[in-house]
């Protein structure tokens, strides 16, 4: 089965282009608005003093959370510090990469990832991999936002943890294509949504809050759109907003979420758009 002809809506950012060919390979209708840019730190004193606490062996373990995160540490860095003196610094304490990401830029650095944490690559399988450890003096690379959740249960484990803030997620500094998507979600102009982060049901509200769409975008996305997750923490963050999930792929990988959207969706809108109109129908009534 294909999506034939649905219109796709993602938020999709960093890999918008890959998103795009993707949900055309499987027949759909794209319409992709990125939602999200990764914006490093101006100062960068922190990025300069982690280096500088590596060295001093202030740490045991360094939890790598993104490899974009990674990446912007190298850069940060680098007026500074060189790759080889960031990667030595590194390789004197265990790391422990959420998921494939990281992996490319620590092998950049020159440095071996001891724990890869297994899917779904949320934090509860990083405090289960960490959990049996000796280490418990932790730095957390964080991604754009703090992780309250993870970083409470590591010290529940008796962990000091430092978090290490090196970019921020903020909307996109062109926001049109976002405000497209709100007004055509909310004139239910789109048959499928594909969510890969949760800052990206955030930043879609917001605009539909600021356009006064808010509360026929949320009616569009609970009676007239099938919704998919990329995995547990997405899934979590729409059913916390009470939008109803129905698409979730067995591995939470870009290319598997599309796959599972395009052979699910035809027959999830048959019946929830039946549902909500029999529902709101006079008859109904």
């Amino acid at each position: 089965m294909s999506f034939e002809g649905l219109r796709v809506l993602s938020l999709e950012s960093r890999r918008a282009k890959e998103m795009e060919a993707l949900i055309r390979k499987e027949g759909g209708d794209p319409f992709v608005a990125p939602s999200v840019q990764e914006r490093a730190l101006n100062d960068t004193g922190e990025a300069i003093r982690f280096v500088g606490q590596l060295e001093a062996g202030a740490f045991d373990m360094v939890i790598c959370m993104t490899g974009a995160g990674l990446a912007f540490l190298r850069d940060l860095v680098a007026p500074q510090a060189s790759v080889t003196r960031l990667g030595a610094a590194l390789g004197r304490v265990t790391i422990v990469s959420r998921g494939p990401k990281p992996l490319p830029v620590l092998r950049e650095l020159g440095v071996r990832a001891q724990i890869v944490v297994p899917e779904p690559n949320t934090w509860r399988e990083i405090v289960d991999a960490v959990a049996a450890r000796p280490e418990r003096r932790i730095a957390v690379q964080e991604y754009g936002r703090p992780n309250l959740e993870m970083n409470g249960a590591l010290e529940q484990l008796g962990a000091s943890v430092t978090p290490v803030v090196l970019y921020r997620w903020e909307l996109p500094a062109d926001v049109r294509p976002l405000q497209t998507a709100a007004r055509r979600l909310a004139a239910r102009q789109f048959d499928a949504i594909l969510f890969t982060s949760s800052i990206q049901l955030d930043h879609l509200m917001t605009i539909a809050c600021d356009l006064g769409l808010q509360s026929d975008v949320y009616t569009a996305l609970c009676e007239y759109t099938a919704i998919a997750s990329v995995g547990p923490v997405m899934t979590a963050a729409l059913e916390a907003a009470s939008i109803p999930v129905e698409i979730v792929p067995a591995h939470p990988k870009m290319g598997a979420l599309v796959k599972a959207a395009s052979e699910m969706t035809s027959a999830i809108l048959v019946q929830k758009r039946t549902t909500f109109e029999f529902v709101s129908s006079p008859e109904s009534a």
